[in-house]
């Protein structure tokens, strides 16, 4: 059993001087456990008690880290939105999960006092805790106590809340902190979402665990990254951010040397990006594999191999198969459903028991997402199974495709989707974006790949439609162009 997060909260708070966050006024440990004491308090005053759900929705900032782990000392379930999310999307979290106190971007109260039981700006919430006592005694706690709900993206139907508990969190942080090799010593440099549970539960928790400390930046802006960077050892981010710092000048052997350390995930990071990282910087980027219901259950190793195109092995204490439709295990490098079990996998959709039996087949977690186990049980991510293409009866994977188009001269991006045809039932259509002719594109794929594998039509965008972790949005490709043919 992992030691919980706010015990180790305790144990670097006990270590005087300790800082948690770099910066030209440096927090402390001691200073974060004091904080974490007056919003629990704080919460108490609003007459929050264990298990109630608070819902946060406001700009990235420091305070949502505190409050988060106010929240584990309080036994109050953490639950944070997307601050892109209008109201009317914000509707579902209100209604489905029910919170006991909103704390949201100050404009947004008006827009929302009537549609949940109480609603307080961050601002007027931190002015209550600044009047709070330090000293706070925490409940007892349980390891499959709920510690938060993560809402998914939502976007092939319904947003279901994921339901993880203190165990879910803790066993994957140690699990990080020991294969990822951080220490005291480590500074991570923070630039991603805390809405999401890479920045807000695979970077803090690491950090915490650890007794590192960060730098904490409130958006992605290449320029203070690079600055940044000669104070770094470890970096977080997606695909997105590495492809944005390698279109940068300044991206040299000399600007990451203080780094020990960069890891992708969140999205799929090319062959290419990899590969071209590795030449500018001479780091290799390992690339790791989780989703919100797991937290994280693959990692490429941080001594070894760190292949292109996989992501990596699974972490210690979890186990990983790739079944066939029943269920059946299938051969080392045959495709199939990635199904999860170990102290990372969530207990369940909220409030959706009937959802929940469906997703999961013999205690195994059933990701939806196709992959393959090579030889050397490094794991190969193929696509979502809802991202399948069948055309003619044949199975294309459309991580295939894309990897191939992406080795292709001038892409900057691509995207692999099956849309309705008359004769094929379904066809393949990559949607590019670079300066390319699409017939260039399916004559250089025609060595590559097997015939029913290249793409009918090619479509050069401008842009990719991503969400905010920089995913692409295959559904609403699907959706734009499902009357090509």
């Amino acid at each position: 059993m992992a030691r919980d997060i706010i015990a180790r909260l305790k144990d670097q708070a006990a270590t005087p001087g300790r800082i948690w966050l770099q910066g030209d006024a440096p927090v402390t440990y001691a200073d974060l456990l004091a904080e974490t004491g007056r919003m629990a308090n704080a919460l108490r005053q609003f007459g929050l008690v264990k298990g109630d759900r608070l819902l946060l929705q406001v700009d990235k900032c420091e305070a949502v880290l505190a409050l988060y782990l106010a929240c584990l000392r309080a036994g109050v379930v953490f639950l944070p939105v997307n601050p892109g999310y209008t109201v009317a999307e914000t509707m579902h979290f209100l209604t489905d999960a029910d919170p006991a106190l909103a704390v949201v971007d100050g404009a947004r109260v008006g827009e929302i006092v009537d549609k949940c039981r109480k609603s307080i700006g961050l601002t007027d919430f931190l002015e209550t805790v600044s009047q709070a006592q330090e000293g706070f005694s925490d409940p007892v706690s349980m390891p499959d106590d709920l510690a938060a709900i993560l809402y998914t993206s939502g976007t092939t139907g319904r947003s279901k809340g994921v339901m993880l508990s203190r165990e879910n969190l803790a066993s994957n942080a140690e699990a990080l902190v020991g294969l990822w090799r951080f220490t005291a010593e480590d500074v991570l440099l923070h630039v991603l979402p805390v809405f999401h549970t890479h920045g807000l539960f695979v970077a803090t928790n690491c950090v915490l665990y650890a007794g590192a400390s960060m730098i904490f930046q409130r958006s992605f802006a290449p320029e203070a990254v690079l600055a940044a960077l000669t104070e770094t050892t470890v970096m977080m981010g997606v695909p997105t951010f590495y492809s944005r710092l390698l279109a940068d000048a300044r991206l040299t052997p000399a600007a990451c040397a203080h780094v020990r350390l960069f890891i992708s995930g969140s999205a799929p990071l090319s062959p290419a990006t990899h590969a071209e990282w590795r030449a500018r910087t001479g780091h290799v980027i390992l690339e790791r594999y989780g989703m919100t219901e797991t937290n994280m259950i693959t990692s490429n190793p941080y001594d070894g191999p760190r292949k292109a195109g996989t992501v990596g092995l699974p972490l210690p204490g979890v186990s990983v198969r790739i079944a066939g439709p029943e269920g059946q295990p299938v051969a080392a490098g045959e495709a199939g459903a990635i199904e999860v079990m170990g102290p990372n996998v969530f207990g369940g959709y909220w409030r959706m028991p009937e959802q929940t039996a469906k997703e999961f087949r013999d205690g195994w977690f059933v990701t939806g997402d196709l992959g393959a186990f090579d030889a050397d049980g490094y794991l190969s991510i193929l696509g979502r199974a809802k991202d399948l293409v069948i055309t003619g009866g044949l199975n294309v994977y459309p991580a295939e495709v894309e990897a191939a188009i992406d080795d292709l001269p001038g892409i900057a991006a691509s995207a692999v989707i099956g849309v309705p045809h008359p004769d094929f039932g379904e066809a393949v259509v990559a949607c590019v974006v670079g300066p390319v002719d699409p017939e260039a594109i399916r004559a250089g794929l025609r060595d590559r790949l097997a015939g029913f594998k290249i793409p009918k039509r090619v479509l050069v965008l401008t842009e990719l439609p991503r969400n905010a972790m920089g995913k692409v949005q295959k559904a609403e490709l699907r959706r734009v162009y499902a009357d090509l043919f």
